[in-house]
């Protein structure tokens, strides 16, 4: 079966190890960030999207400029931005960039950061909202006729673009580990996208969504997301983990300020937080305690060992129905240059592997 790998890009360096600082728009960083991640073997990188951050769409167009094969996953926030015009930014992105733009959907847990440009609305109308968005988005791609639209969100009337993606359609993944976010991730997603849990755990979600998807008679895909700490033996990796983590817990108050996350808030962030309640292993080699140190803001959950140890481990996500997995570090542009060995260990074991029924 085909493994999709992601990375991650950012306009400026910095991680929960780093600290942050600099410009928030550093262009030679982006350029040599994101071709690293193409010589490495990745297939896409996400631009990730926050209240503070800076435009998205600028940012994918600058990346999918400087490369040449990457893709990018586009994270895109309902309720901002009309869903006939989202698609439209997103259709011209993809005729610029024939098959190389996604559209990753964030509805946002997080009420202190919807606020911040200006949305009140509660969680569960803004996955109301999100749905209704969804709808409009795809008839804007798929109509080559003008439609009408008439929701508790949105009313169009003649909508139409003239720019569409030649398939209709361009892939949406989809975030959120509440019932609301997997009922309409179910509705909608190409790809389902969780945080780093314990096999059982995505085991679990999986059921989850695709149950949610089957009155739809939605395909799913789904992806889980990671922070790899390899090295050439097990001791260095989790020597090099030790480091981290004690660099992370001095740093732990400007890594939640530069998220804005409320973890209590999250879901997803709570799942993660239970489990490393539980312990700071899990299977073989998931390491939680970064998602402790952090308060789980963001993707915080590793897997430790030698290269090979971490791609068996990866490859162990795949065996339970995963397909795509995104990956990425404490060290930006050194991890991502490294994981190279891991993606190139992970095809060579899943060539011939088919994922087991969940």
């Amino acid at each position: 079966m085909s493994i999709e790998f992601i990375g991650i890009a950012s306009t400026s360096a910095g991680s929960e190890a780093q600290g942050f600082g600099g410009p928030a728009v550093d262009s030679d960083f982006l350029e040599l960030l994101v071709r690293t991640h193409e010589d490495a073997g990745f297939d896409r990188v996400l631009v990730a999207h926050s209240s503070a951050m800076p435009d998205g769409f600028v940012v994918a167009d600058q990346i999918l400029a400087r490369t040449t094969t990457l893709k990018v996953l586009l994270a895109h926030r309902p309720g901002f931005v009309a869903p006939t015009i989202a698609a439209r930014k997103y259709a011209t992105l993809d005729a610029f960039h024939p098959g190389r733009i996604a559209l990753h959907v964030i509805t946002g847990g997080d009420d202190a950061d919807q606020a911040r440009d200006g949305d009140l609305s509660d969680k569960v109308t803004r996955y109301r909202r999100t749905d209704e968005f969804l709808d409009v988005l795809r008839r804007e791609w798929e109509s080559d006729v003008p439609f009408d639209y008439d929701g508790e969100f949105y009313q169009v009337r003649g909508g139409f673009s003239a720019v569409r993606p030649p398939a209709g359609r361009v892939p949406i993944y989809f975030g959120g580990a509440s019932a609301d976010a997997v009922r309409v991730g179910g509705k909608h997603a190409d790809v389902y996208a969780f945080w780093g849990e314990p096999l059982a755990g995505i085991i679990e979600r999986i059921r989850q969504v695709r149950a949610a998807a089957a009155p739809y008679g939605r395909d799913t895909r789904f992806s889980v997301s990671l922070r790899p700490i390899a090295a050439d033996t097990e001791q260095a990796a989790w020597d090099r983990a030790a480091h981290i983590l004690e660099l992370t817990r001095e740093r732990a108050g400007e890594v939640k300020k530069v998220f804005g996350i409320d973890s209590a808030a999250q879901v997803g962030s709570q799942r993660l937080l239970r489990y490393a309640a539980e312990g700071d292993v899990h299977d073989k080699r998931l390491w939680t305690a970064i998602a402790k140190a952090t308060g789980a803001a963001g993707n915080s959950t590793a897997l430790v060992g030698s290269y090979e140890q971490v791609a068996e481990s990866l490859v162990d996500y795949v065996g339970v129905g995963v397909s795509t997995l995104l990956i990425r570090g404490f060290d930006p542009v050194s991890d991502a240059r490294d994981y190279g060995t891991l993606i190139r260990l992970v095809r060579e074991q899943t060539a011939e592997r088919e994922p087991a029924s969940v």
